[in-house]
């Protein structure tokens, strides 16, 4: 058993998520915690920018978990934790590609390019309903791809349903020529700031704060 760097002394987590990348950041750090995956519609608001966006999703889904989570016991000593993560380029939200199609159109726009990952997380307190919600943000450039590259890479069907249409710890991570920021962040959790927020919110604020990048 992986050793708990993240919060040795703290509450467990309950992660409001499927997502397979932040379940194993959280086991990379020998975190204890379960899974609540909740669904929430992650359109974007009109003209709501990416870093709004990701807050209020975030905290969305941490809540939805706790009030799901009501109806089935978990020991009173856990937090919530929600999280959303998005791409974004010329200030525009690029979604998750459910097609091949759209996942080289995204590809095309990223190529040779600087984009921007932003990954809200929000922990919400079971007992008092306090959070603390925070929103990251990565510059991360693109190699440029011609077209057989991009066929390639999406035929291998790790793009489908990545925000972006990559995944830096996959196959993707060929095509990421630098990173600005924190790499789990682009990964999907920014593992050194949700540390931070766990620190928050077991220092008893009597309200929700908001820290964002």
């Amino acid at each position: 058993m992986r050793t708990n760097l993240l919060n040795p002394f703290g509450p467990r987590i309950v992660l409001a998520s499927r997502s397979e990348r932040r379940r194993e950041l959280l086991t990379l750090v020998g975190a204890h915690f379960d899974c609540f995956p909740v669904e929430v519609d992650e359109s974007p608001l009109p003209d709501e920018r990416a870093e709004p966006h990701v807050l209020r999703l975030a905290e969305a889904k941490a809540r939805a978990a706790l009030e799901r989570g009501g109806a089935r016991p978990l020991e009173d000593h856990a937090v919530y934790l929600g999280a959303d993560t998005v791409v974004t380029i010329d200030r525009e939200i690029l979604g998750k590609p459910v097609q091949a199609e759209n996942a080289v159109r995204m590809l095309r726009r990223l190529s040779g390019r600087v984009h921007e990952v932003w990954t809200g997380l929000s922990l919400v307190h079971p007992q008092d309903g306090r959070a603390v919600t925070q929103a990251v943000r990565s510059i991360v450039k693109f190699a440029p791809l011609d077209a057989p590259e991009i066929e390639r890479y999406v035929a291998t069907g790790e793009p489908l349903d990545k925000a972006g249409g990559y995944a830096v710890q996959g196959h993707g991570a060929l095509y990421v020529e630098a990173i600005e920021g924190s790499y789990s962040n682009v990964v999907g959790l920014p593992l050194s700031h949700l540390k931070q927020a766990l620190k928050l919110l077991s220092g008893c604020q009597p309200e929700g704060s908001r820290h964002p990048r």
